[in-house]
């Protein structure tokens, strides 16, 4: 094999490396990145459902696949792995912050605002019921599921059965507060 045939080989290696490589579990990367498996949900979902609509007209929202991101406060969880998880909805800022030029230092980011109480009625995988990283009290969640009709959680806010869900506990992502420490 010639030197130019070794370079080409080498180059084509390291771009299918390249292009192989993934955000990971979290998402570490300057924009949102989709698992695999949650892509489906996130072409199908709807994203510009507003909270109070939603909230005083489900009826209209019955039929569709929300996307909703939240803070988690409450996790009610049965031994199957039924959960009623309550969340303070928050939005997804589409530019993550980074500590520097990496990827690797990215963390998802949402707004540090509050957009008012929702539950999601979701089965929770087994890595996500205990340790340390289990949806928990301050966890982040992105729910794609749909309108229960006519039922509320305990303060007025809609309930979501869950199709899907993704999950960071505290720790892998950050609130728009931290703008002033990170980079967008």
């Amino acid at each position: 094999m010639n030197t130019r045939s070794l370079s080409a080989l080498c180059l084509v290696s390291l771009s299918a490396l390249a292009g192989c490589a993934s955000a990971g579990r979290y998402g570490y990367a300057r924009e949102y990145v989709y698992l695999s498996e949650e892509r489906a949900y996130g072409d199908r979902a709807d994203e510009s459902a507003v909270y109070d609509e939603v909230r005083r007209m489900p009826d209209r929202y019955g039929d569709r696949l929300l996307s909703w991101w939240g803070i988690v406060s409450d996790v009610e969880t049965a031994a199957n792995g039924a959960a009623r998880v309550t969340l303070q909805l928050r939005t997804h800022q589409a530019r993550h912050l980074c500590e520097d030029e990496t990827d690797a230092s990215c963390r998802v980011t949402i707004n540090d605002r509050d957009g008012g109480s929702f539950t999601a009625v979701v089965t929770l995988s087994a890595d996500d019921q205990a340790g340390e990283n289990r949806v928990q009290p301050l966890s982040v969640m992105r729910i794609y599921g749909t309108v229960l009709q006519g039922d509320y959680n305990r303060e007025g806010g809609p309930i979501l059965r869950a199709q899907y869900y993704r999950h960071w506990p505290r720790g892998q992502y950050v609130t728009s507060s931290a703008a002033g420490a990170l980079r967008r």
